[in-house]
């Protein structure tokens, strides 16, 4: 098939188009100017430069496309105005639905996250489980994912949505301080440790879009894509302070005060340009829980996590030790 992907460039769109490359399809990946591409480059993937906030842009490169893969989106981090987060995860969505509408691309696989789903306090949800955005972010790809199910219902675009859990495995990096912490014994836990946390192993959540694309049941409906457990977040550390050959981590301390801190550093340092110590969205990790049912997509796309987490995790840890970011 001839696939394009956006937030090909990016941790999660760079493994999918490898995915797609090794199985001999056809890639096409949309990169902004500023982006680093050479890596895609020598997998023999087309790289069209573009944003999804511009809509001409976009025209060129969904040409003859069969499946889209929309994974294009601005992760959680301070500095960034919530205008921006609109425009690439409200607009950026509506123009690359547009577009593929225009275009008749064959299937539309929207990425959204569980996170608009936000604290799960009745663990597992799951597809059917109300929303509930804490953040902007949240709020944004809810809405984008909102949009991308009015496609489907009022204009017949042939479209699916995946939530991933969190993702994580080999050439990651937003779990690193995480790994490096707890392999320095500096990891402090703020609160009980019992929220719950559900990841996905990144080939597992290729696997997952891949299902989403090929099966003809997945149209028009959503799919939580997570690894096959869920943990809290004490059996977390302890499993990756187990593999790295260190104790797991023992201090505790009250999550109120840093509740109370985050948005007053936020305050201070966003203006400023400087990322915050303490924020809102790391406490968060702490405070909200995150449990889901995967038995959808097992049913449904015949979805089977290969990786286990303790698997996982050894595999993640190997990556960041043999380049030595754990030092």
């Amino acid at each position: 098939m001839k696939a394009f992907v956006t937030g090909g460039t990016g941790y999660t769109g760079g493994a999918l188009c490898t995915r797609l490359a090794e199985q001999g399809h056809q890639v096409r990946a949309l990169a902004r100017k500023t982006s680093k591409t050479d890596q895609l480059r020598d997998r023999g993937i087309e790289i069209i430069f573009g944003d999804v906030r511009d809509i001409d842009s976009l025209r060129p490169a969904m040409k003859d496309v069969d499946v889209l893969f929309h994974l294009a989106a601005l992760y959680r981090q301070a500095g960034f105005p919530e205008h921006i987060y609109h425009d690439i995860h409200i607009k950026g969505t509506e123009n690359m639905l547009q577009v593929a509408l225009e275009e008749g691309v064959k299937r539309f696989i929207h990425c959204s996250t569980i996170g608009v789903l936000g604290h799960i306090s009745n663990p597992p949800a799951n597809e059917e489980t109300p929303y509930n955005p804490g953040d902007i972010y949240q709020i944004t790809k809810m809405e984008g994912e909102k949009l991308a199910l009015r496609y489907f219902r009022e204009k017949n675009l042939p479209v699916t949505v995946i939530r991933p859990a969190a993702i994580y495995g080999p050439g990651d990096m937003r779990m690193l301080k995480l790994f490096r912490s707890i392999a320095k014994g500096r990891f402090v836990i703020l609160g009980s440790g019992e929220t719950t946390y559900h990841q996905v192993y990144i080939d597992d959540l290729i696997t997952g879009f891949l299902l989403g694309a090929e099966k003809d049941v997945a149209i028009g409906q959503i799919y939580i894509i997570g690894g096959e457990e869920y943990v809290t977040l004490n059996q977390l550390t302890t499993m990756i302070a187990h593999d790295l050959g260190v104790s797991p981590p023992k201090l505790h301390l009250p999550v109120k005060p840093f509740q109370w801190l985050g948005p007053l550093v936020e305050s201070v340092c966003i203006p400023l340009r400087i990322e915050p110590p303490i924020h809102r969205r790391r406490v968060d990790f702490f405070t909200k829980s995150r449990a889901f049912d995967i038995s959808r997509a097992k049913r449904d796309l015949g979805y089977q996590p290969q990786y286990d987490l303790k698997t996982g995790i050894h595999l993640t840890a190997q990556w960041y030790r043999e380049r030595g970011y754990l030092n």
